[in-house]
């Protein structure tokens, strides 16, 4: 079977392909993963992002290459998560930019597209690190490059043989390029995601095309299906006393050309002089707009001047609120965990704002003292989207909003939220732990500008040693230590400092490598798996064994870790 040209029904089934096959093997890809604690994984990170982008593809009827390439770009940008996420959605923005003006792909297309791909995340990673999924991804941009140069009459399929095959032997090879990866004895978990979805991709144009394993769940939607399970997404918190104006309008503009921050600023105040509940967000490439107003068709009209429009939907409020009043109750049970951010809906506009990243109920009330302005609850296992992050952007009524990920996996995410909102000054803090968290925030200064607060909160989170004591998920062996699944692990910054059986002696043992002469205050926050009273037993032997520092308990109530440790 030989094929020269992927036209745009191709591209859709191809990448449906693709983003299958890493969903029915996201949980192999999780296994890859070298340290063992319960983690929001890259196999599953990597497929909630490619199912956010098939689910941009599906909404589209008869698409267009450019209307598949903005949905994939668009898609896996909203829906990203975790580094690997991220990093995933900038190797499709790349591709995506470099195909959507041509209406079918050969060869010399999509070597082009690897090229840009390639550029476009390595662009995006602040320090890239080599044996992960951007080496991977260059070794393949390369060898397309190499095969097109020398047969650029190549047969598509045997083009992406040769590419695919190229990019196992990069990915096998990245144990020697990371010696984390081989003494815990695997290969790059976003490399092999990578490959898993190049894989689905070749097998659907060689016409089997990969099947969703329903067992495994889905995030896409079905063509037609009903939004009403969202229980009025989009409109959150209408009453018919609120309701000024009666339509929800929601629409994308594909861009003719991006717009300068005082074109969204223009095309923000037309909205609000026809409407409210205004949200405006730009890219390079795309606008998502979202208005509540009594003309739609005049947002529409100001939608065409800047381009193509797109997911066009209008709701008539006031007729969905009889309905919603139906199931008013049920919503309020599933909002309880929104309670605490629920005040910020009538605040005036302020200065600073700030947004944290965490989970457990005592963690969210310690932001929430600390002054903190909306709390995603997320974390480890629940690595918030950058869809996730703007739309707590968007609830957050300041003009300066501090975003503190509280976990490494996270940041990359922060960033491209940030990197995609022109109407706010937004400042990312890198704090990859709660401590550190909950440190910066204390560090803040309304005197200070905001990159001088920023400045002074990294100072500040590099004066603190962080920890976190939890279980492992599996049988591994990592920093010379033989690690059983269910085993107790004390990890420092350095990496795992302890494992045994014992909570409180794993928890001790980790206190220790973690002190020393200079240090004056040890902080513990205890999970929901640890009683009040096991926390105080554990400070009192703290206390005895360290009598000349100050040792303060909280409770954090976060799941998966038995304790969070910081000592300054």
């Amino acid at each position: 079977m030989t094929i020269n040209i992927i036209d745009a029904e191709k591209f859709k089934k191809a990448f449906f392909s693709g983003a299958y096959n890493l969903n029915n093997k996201k949980e192999y890809i999780n296994e890859l993963n070298v340290f063992p604690v319960p983690d929001g994984d890259t196999g599953t990170n990597m497929t909630l992002t490619i199912m956010s982008a098939a689910s941009e593809i599906n909404n589209l009827k008869d698409p267009t290459m450019a209307e598949i390439a903005s949905a994939v770009s668009y898609g896996s940008l909203r829906g990203a998560r975790g580094n690997s996420g991220v990093i995933l959605s900038q190797l499709f923005r790349g591709f995506s930019k470099e195909v959507k003006e041509k209406e079918s792909m050969g060869v010399i297309d999509l070597s082009e597209g690897f090229q840009h791909a390639v550029e476009t995340a390595y662009h995006a990673v602040m320090k890239p690190k080599e044996g992960t999924i951007l080496t991977v991804a260059k070794g393949m941009a390369h060898k397309a490059k190499d095969i097109t140069t020398l047969n650029p009459e190549i047969d598509i399929i045997a083009f992406l043989e040769e590419v695919i095959e190229y990019g196992d032997k990069v990915l096998q090879n990245t144990p020697e390029l990371l010696p984390v990866l081989k003494e815990a004895g695997v290969v790059d978990s976003g490399g092999m995601g990578l490959m898993t979805f190049f894989k689905g991709v070749l097998s659907s144009l060689k016409g089997e095309d990969i099947v969703l394993d329903e067992s495994e769940g889905s995030a896409v939607k079905e063509e037609g299906a009903s939004d009403k399970a969202a229980v009025g997404s989009g409109n959150d918190e209408i009453s018919t006393a609120s309701i000024t104006y009666g339509y929800c309008t929601e629409f994308i503009i594909l861009l003719d050309e991006p717009l300068m921050d005082q074109q969204v600023e223009e095309l923000k105040n037309y909205l609000l002089s026809i409407g409210d509940s205004v949200v405006c967000v730009a890219d390079e490439e795309i606008v998502k707009v979202h208005v509540h107003t009594d003309h739609p068709g005049l947002a529409f009209e100001c939608g065409l001047h800047h381009g193509q429009l797109t997911r066009m939907k209008v709701d008539n409020m006031r007729e969905e609120h009889k309905e919603r009043v139906v199931l008013a109750s049920e919503v309020a049970a599933a909002r309880k965990n929104e309670d605490m951010n629920s005040s910020i809906t009538n605040e005036p506009y302020k200065k600073f704002g700030f947004i944290q990243v965490g989970a457990g109920d005592g963690i969210t009330r310690i932001f929430k003292d600390l002054g903190t302005s909306y709390v995603i609850s997320g974390g480890q296992t629940m690595n918030p989207s950058t869809e996730d992050i703007l739309n707590a952007i968007n609830k957050v009524k300041a003009k300066n909003i501090f975003i503190f990920p509280n976990n490494k996996n996270i940041i990359l995410a922060a960033n491209q939220a940030a990197s995609i909102c022109h109407d706010k000054k937004i400042i990312v803090v890198p704090s990859k732990t709660i401590p550190e968290g909950i440190t910066a925030m204390i560090t803040f200064s309304d005197e200070m500008t905001p990159d001088e607060n920023l400045k002074e909160m990294i100072y500040a989170m590099e004066q603190v040693k962080t920890g976190e004591v939890t279980f492992s998920i599996r049988d591994t062996s990592i920093d010379g230590k033989v690690i059983k699944k269910d085993d107790i692990m004390g990890i420092s910054e350095e990496g795992i400092e302890s494992v045994g059986n014992d909570i409180k002696e794993v928890t001790k043992e980790l206190i220790k490598t973690m002190v020393d002469s200079e240090s004056g205050l040890i902080t513990l926050y205890y999970g929901d798996k640890i009683t009040e009273d096991e926390a105080d037993d554990l400070v009192k032997e703290l206390e005895d064994s360290y009598s000349d520092i100050e040792v303060d308990i909280h409770y954090g109530g976060q799941p998966l870790f038995y304790y969070l440790v910081s000592v300054e």
